[in-house]
């Protein structure tokens, strides 16, 4: 799990110098109202609404662009009629990649993707293709300092998750998704704060390529992530200390 955290890190600086707000707002806007859309409009009663809400004040997007997209959801407004769609593909050295999308146009998201994976000298699969190579996993990341390992392991175990690394100055937890309400609500009465938490595909092989090579994958995947109908983007790329220095 040290290659996502390794990628939120890299995601939370560009975030911290990135000034496209609107943009961000936009993506996450489509996430809040299609995560109403598919579990109503509680949160409480919605776990990835509930997620998709946190992360949209986590990126200080105002409380009433956060309930117009709860509301577009459940109906209660009109808006556009986002499908929830995935793609799957090669990048430069045989690296795998899946994207995650929401979009109102599949034909126009799909011949985009199209057209940067053969740009980057990768190419778009079929459904299916690279998939198996990944897992859904729950991850909650939580700061170092002020916290005590075994401690903090006791409470997530219990709460069902199966892995907890540390990773330089967080802990990495991860758990099957079907938990992450309990471990989120776990970490929640303990008073333990957490620093990041998402629904991830985390691979089950990955592959180190030389800095030059890796370069060009991350590359590709920044482009991929400026699309707008993008929301997420996993890959099998192993970020070595060569590579991850480059990228930073």
């Amino acid at each position: 799990m040290s290659g996502h955290s390794k990628w939120s890190k890299i995601k939370r600086q560009k975030a911290q110098t990135d000034k496209r707000k609107s943009k961000i707002w936009a993506r996450l806007s489509r996430d809040v109202t299609v995560a109403a859309r598919e579990g109503g409009g509680d949160p409480e009663m919605n776990a990835r609404l509930n997620l998709a809400i946190d992360k949209a004040k986590a990126e200080n997007m105002p409380k009433d662009n956060i309930e117009r997209a709860v509301k577009r959801g459940i109906g209660e407004i009109e808006g556009e009629d986002y499908e929830e769609v995935t793609y799957e593909g090669y990048a430069p050295g045989g690296i795998a990649v899946f994207v995650e999308a929401l979009t109102d146009n599949t034909n126009r998201t799909v011949a985009d993707l199209r057209h940067l994976f053969t740009k980057s000298g990768g190419s778009l699969g079929k459904s299916g293709s690279v998939g198996y190579l990944f897992e859904r996993k729950a991850v909650f990341e939580v700061k170092v300092d002020g916290n005590d390992e075994l401690m903090l392991f006791e409470i997530v175990a219990e709460a069902g998750a199966d892995d907890m690394q540390l990773d330089d100055d967080v802990y990495v937890i991860t758990a099957p998704v079907e938990v992450y309400d309990a471990v989120e609500s776990a970490l929640l009465a303990a008073g333990i704060d957490t620093e990041e938490s998402s629904l991830v595909r985390t691979p089950t092989t990955t592959m180190q390529l030389s800095e030059s090579e890796a370069q060009k994958v991350v590359n590709l995947i920044d482009q991929i992530e400026d699309l707008p109908d993008v929301q997420a983007v996993f890959t099998t790329l192993e970020m070595n200390g060569a590579a991850f220095a480059s990228v930073s």
